[in-house]
């Protein structure tokens, strides 16, 4: 599968120990990035309100990461349009931290056809009257019981759910050399958030 171009819904930030490959990464292929919370949460010294593991995964993420991945991470916006696609992280009422729930009338005043946001870790695709809205998932830690990437593909027309497996025991490898327990990191063999989390939160 080739794609033209690659765009990013945020998070680059937030769990885990490789933030500056990640950064690195996403800056060399990625055309698009918005901002997402825990970007927010990593440039701004903000704790997440939700969650103390990943204010842990934060704080190690400060301490290692580069002074030029944190100002690029500290310049990204929380929204952004790439051709014809309108993204943000979270939603459109607030693009860093709502948690989207879809309904016939949402996308009714928005301007254009395509919509994609991440921040829940579980893939959505949905359509109503002539609005299309696309939620790819988690490449890092899916939540929907699948342990495999997430990602979505699109044609300028419509939407597609891919999955693919990567290499989860070197990210575990990397968080145990890190100084982590397995509390950390042992979810990502099951596809669920840290400590069993099955939701978007």
């Amino acid at each position: 599968m080739k794609a033209d171009a690659i765009v990013c819904l945020g998070d680059v930030a937030g769990y885990y120990a490789q933030i500056n490959e990640c950064c690195d990464l996403v800056k060399e292929r990625v055309a698009l990035v918005v901002q997402g919370n825990h970007d927010w949460y990593l440039t701004s010294g903000e704790a997440c309100p939700r969650s103390d593991s990943a204010n842990r995964c934060l704080a190690y993420q400060r301490k290692v990461i580069t002074g030029s991945n944190l100002a690029w991470l500290a310049s990204l916006v929380p929204s952004g349009v790439y051709q014809q696609l309108n993204l943000v992280h979270g939603g459109w009422r607030d693009p860093l931290d709502e948690y989207l729930e879809l309904h016939p009338d949402y996308f009714s005043n928005l301007s254009g056809a395509f919509f994609a946001s991440g921040h829940t870790h579980f893939p959505v695709l949905w359509d109503k009257e002539g609005k299309y809205y696309c939620n790819p998932g988690s490449v890092g830690q899916p939540r929907d019981g699948d342990p495999r990437a997430a990602f979505a593909t699109f044609d300028g027309h419509r939407f597609a759910l891919h999955r693919v497996s990567y290499d989860i025991g070197q990210t575990q490898k990397m968080m145990q050399e890190a100084g982590f327990s397995d509390y950390f990191y042992n979810n990502l063999d099951k596809g669920v958030g840290i400590g069993g989390l099955k939701n978007g939160r």
